[in-house]
């Protein structure tokens, strides 16, 4: 399955939630999901009755848009999570948190999470003083997330850093402003991610 090009809005309207794929569009009064909370296309005011399997299903696109992830990205991370200890769906989101696109994101290093993956294609950020260009890297606890030397100095990163100064950062990363850097304290438990994800229902789906 090819990576989803078409508008980022549509997705939050079918999931009838923000998913936070379009930066500050999606604080503002033009959320989309704030003007027009209905799925798109011809049938979107229709009434219709989920089903368990359709509640699952919405539950992984749901964190796969989350995340902008695709399909067998996905199912690896699912089997990573039933291979380690501990609750599964907790697994998997704590996987996904792990990436280092979202890191970046979570940062405030980026915008969105896809702003995130363009800026970490291009070198912007290392892991451990080494640059890093692969998006789905997996940080660990004790990782460093630092933006570049010469990336400090670009007009485009030093507007989101400030566009970004009063979004809060999670606990689990511990951020100095003034160096551009953040060291991840240790990876999430669930009640330290923010997003609204039955994680359970995914798992679930997964088990059938």
């Amino acid at each position: 399955m090819a990576r989803y090009t078409g508008a980022a809005c549509r997705q939050c309207r079918r999931e009838g939630k923000k998913l936070f794929l379009k930066g500050e569009r999606c604080y503002s009064d033009k959320c989309a999901v704030t003007r027009r909370a209905t799925v798109p296309g011809q049938h979107g005011n229709s009434r219709k009755k989920v089903s368990e399997y359709g509640l699952q299903l919405r539950a992984k696109q749901t964190a796969k848009h989350y995340y902008g992830v695709l399909e067998s990205q996905f199912a690896k991370y699912y089997e990573m999570a039933m291979s380690k200890e501990g609750v599964t769906g907790e697994n998997l989101l704590r996987i996904l948190e792990s990436r280092l696109d979202n890191v970046v994101y979570r940062l405030g290093f980026a915008l969105s999470r896809k702003e995130a993956r363009q800026l970490v294609t291009h070198g912007h950020y290392t892991v451990n003083g080494k640059k890093v260009n692969i998006p789905s890297y997996l940080c660990k606890a004790g990782d460093v997330i630092a933006i570049s030397n010469k990336s400090k100095d670009s007009d485009k990163i030093k507007a989101i850093v400030e566009a970004n100064s009063a979004r809060p950062v999670p606990a689990w990363l511990d951020l100095d402003r003034n160096q551009l850097s953040a060291r991840i304290v240790q990876l999430p438990n669930r009640e330290e991610i923010d997003l609204d994800v039955a994680e359970h229902l995914i798992v679930e789906l997964y088990s059938k």
